[in-house]
């Protein structure tokens, strides 16, 4: 499994914590569990294969700190897409600016720019043109206002 299909597990299950408000630990171990996964399998091709032990620590060191963070990361998109409310923003918009912003706050492992190519990329999949170019757009001011500090 690569780590943009981890990324991808990761987001979809960042957006079913910030739907359900289940706790991380619990959610990993519902969503993981073999029938459970195995059903997901039989309906999505990303999940044909279950995580080794090194994705796993990533999705799950994820999962934990967006459960950890989220308002300070929900503050950062309110900041970045100005005239937008976080409500009116696509809930898989949404969860993917909270992975990438993740990423770049909270995980020194994983380079800035990898993180904002892998949410454009990943939000391709999953919205249309106009919403990709917001998201790039939230991540671009969210990068330029680092760089002026």
């Amino acid at each position: 499994m690569t780590r943009t299909t981890a990324r991808e597990i990761a987001i979809q299950l960042g957006f079913a914590a910030a739907a359900t408000g289940e706790a991380p630990q619990e959610l990993l171990d519902r969503f993981f569990a073999p029938e459970h996964y195995e059903s997901l399998a039989q309906e999505d091709e990303l999940y044909a294969q279950l995580p080794d032990k090194k994705q796993m620590e990533y999705i799950t060191r994820l999962v934990t700190l967006l459960d950890e963070h989220r308002e300070e990361i929900d503050e950062q998109i309110r900041r970045f897409s100005r005239g937008w409310k976080l409500e009116r923003i696509s809930r898989t918009a949404l969860a993917v600016l909270r992975v990438a912003l993740c990423e770049i706050l909270y995980m020194d492992d994983i380079p800035d720019a990898a993180s904002i190519n892998e949410a454009v990329e990943l939000a391709k999949g999953y919205d249309d043109p106009d919403t990709v170019a917001f998201v790039n757009g939230v991540l671009g001011g969210f990068m330029r206002s680092r760089a002026e500090t």
